[in-house]
């Protein structure tokens, strides 16, 4: 990442993270009563995620273990306490069976990702980047799909980004997005029956955003424009319920 793109991001994100605070937590209590009403239990999850890619020391032969760096990510709880209770991490999906009514709402608008403004402050996180998976899931995907962890080389993870606000869900592109066009030729290349609209797909089609959003960081003329655009269309994302 270029240096003066380094140094505009992290003031960007301590002033946006800042306001972002200052106009949501009024909500909080509210937002609180809501969850713990329907469904008791903790309000915040808290989730050890996968951050930027970990360089190997000096004279390392051997990749890192673990290959991303590890920090604890905050969230308004939209499932059930102990939803993974049997089955271990596992990827949510738009119509996930263990999200509660008032989750689903959260998760819709993505008012569930606010908390995540103090990762943003605390340096863990920052407005704009590739979404951050469970370390579990990030290294099945970086083992399964070419230059998978090359998304977050130098990059944090993000609270929204470039492929939040251009995707479906769960990576699908929208019907109305460029990436549309070419969906048939990106995905199940070997054309198996019953593969369509598989995870693995979605996820590539993810990773081109954000290998995208990666290489404007190496030049401040091409990221600002980027970065505000985002920001600028997230509550707009927000709003109408779609992205990641």
């Amino acid at each position: 990442m270029d240096r003066a793109v380094r140094i505009v991001k992290r003031l960007t994100d301590i002033v946006g993270a800042t306001l972002g605070l200052a106009f949501t937590l009024p909500f909080y209590p509210l937002i609180a009563v809501a969850i713990y009403v329907e469904s008791p239990g903790p309000v915040i999850l808290r989730q050890r995620r996968a951050g930027e890619l970990r360089e190997p020391e000096p004279g390392q032969t051997e990749p890192p273990k673990p290959r991303f760096r590890e920090f604890t990510m905050l969230k308004f709880r939209s499932m059930r306490p102990e939803a993974e209770h049997l089955t271990g991490p596992v990827l949510a999906t738009r119509e996930d069976a263990r999200t509660t009514r008032v989750g689903r709402f959260l998760r819709r608008t993505r008012i569930d990702e606010i908390p995540q403004f103090f990762n943003v402050l605390l340096g863990e996180m920052s407005l704009v980047g590739p979404r951050p998976e469970r370390p579990e899931l990030a290294e099945q995907f970086a083992m399964a799909i070419p230059y998978f962890e090359e998304r977050m080389r130098d990059v944090k993870p993000g609270i929204t980004g470039l492929a939040q606000i251009s995707l479906g869900y769960s990576g699908k592109p929208l019907p109305e997005s460029v990436l549309a066009a070419f969906e048939s030729g990106l995905t199940n290349p070997f054309k198996i029956e019953g593969a369509e609209d598989s995870l693995a797909d979605h996820m590539r089609m993810k990773l081109l955003y954000d290998l995208a959003y990666s290489a404007a960081t190496e030049d401040l003329k091409h990221f600002l424009p980027l970065e505000l655009s985002i920001i600028l269309r997230t509550p707009l994302v927000m709003i109408r319920g779609i992205g990641t």
